[in-house]
């Protein structure tokens, strides 16, 4: 397929906002983006990574700020003058439409000739591999086929920017993961610049060259997947990663890039992300990293157990109360008795209490 057009280096978003009445959807978000980069925006429902996309695609007016393609401005811009691909969640087809019909579209409207536009069709069919169904009806396909056929709509009129936002929410939990490798594939098949909004953790880590988490309208930590999972750089980011054992803890000492924390009784080594004051911190634990062992320093006992093909999954409650997410490797029983650990690289440490 012929090449997308990637005739700028850098997106950058300074200082956008966008405000509802009294409500800030978005507020001072400013991001820069590679030409060529896949970036996930995530965060959880209201966080506005879907108003950040919509304001990159000119549906929405900023109230302030300013986006950029390089030198140029482009938020006064109308939509179809910016030239993205868009891919919605609902796929948004032409149901009277064949496949083919739906992915000329935009080629039509950029006012392509028949040739050309017979052209661009088949070789997305190819790209996203449909060449057998460009005939059908959108209602004849799977809800992956759909949102295949809406991807190929999206990227032949070939676009600087592509943004999805959430396109595999719909789709069940086999197809999601076919269609995250798909996605990944056709945006490095064709050199694309991709913006992609989630609210799944793993869709974000998986996909992404770097994933900017959102909250409450706000850009908190921008980095690599690796970055996001190993060490997140707030409380708040920690607890929307993964990190459910998030637990407000007097700090006992703390110094050497170590600090030792007292969870139930317990003392806990840990990893400080930021400088600790006096008094309350917030400690984070994967429940992966929280496991069974001869010597754990944790007293506690088992409430729930989930097996999940390898290891066991489950909650324990400390004697105060406290329900901490663990894993084992090895069959756990409720009620059983269980000292918890974890490596002190893996007990994150945050300054003030749990958000």
């Amino acid at each position: 397929m012929a090449a997308i057009a990637r005739d700028f280096k850098t997106l950058r978003l300074d200082q956008v906002s966008r405000r509802f009445g009294s409500v800030n959807a978005l507020e001072d978000v400013t991001l820069e983006v590679e030409r060529g980069e896949f970036i996930a925006l995530l965060g959880p429902s209201g966080c506005g990574k879907s108003t950040a996309l919509n304001c990159l695609a000119g549906l929405l007016q900023l109230t302030d700020g300013s986006i950029w393609l390089d030198a140029t401005r482009i938020d006064g811009l109308k939509p179809e003058a910016r030239g993205f691909g868009m891919v919605f969640q609902n796929y948004a087809l032409f149901p009277h439409m064949s496949v083919r019909k739906n992915i000329a579209f935009g080629l039509r409207m950029q006012g392509r000739d028949r040739a050309s536009i017979a052209r661009k069709v088949e070789e997305g069919l190819a790209l996203v591999h449909l060449e057998t169904q460009g005939d059908k009806l959108p209602g004849q396909l799977s809800g992956g086929q759909q949102q295949r056929v809406a991807i190929a709509r999206a990227i032949v009129i070939e676009p600087p920017l592509v943004l999805m936002d959430e396109p595999l929410s719909n789709l069940d939990a086999k197809l999601r993961l076919e269609m995250r490798g798909e996605i990944r594939r056709i945006h490095d098949s064709v050199g694309s610049t991709t913006i992609y909004v989630t609210h799944d953790q793993d869709e974000a880590l998986s996909l992404a060259d770097r994933v900017v988490v959102m909250r409450a309208g706000r850009v908190r930590q921008v980095g690599s997947p690796g970055e996001l999972y190993a060490r997140p750089a707030h409380a708040d980011v920690a607890e929307f990663m993964g990190f459910r054992n998030l637990l407000a803890v007097p700090v006992a000492r703390a110094g050497g890039g170590e600090a030792e924390i007292t969870l139930g009784g317990a003392r806990l080594k840990g990893t400080p992300v930021e400088a600790l004051l006096d008094g309350t911190a917030t400690v984070a634990i994967r429940p992966d990293d929280l496991v069974p062992g001869p010597d754990g320093p944790i007293r506690a006992t088992a409430a729930t157990v989930e097996y999940r093909g390898r290891d066991f999954f489950g909650t324990a409650r400390m004697a105060d109360g406290t329900e901490l997410y663990f894993r084992s490797a090895a069959r756990v029983e409720p009620g059983e008795a269980l000292r918890l650990g974890a490596d002190a690289a893996r007990v994150l440490i945050y300054s003030g209490a749990k958000p």
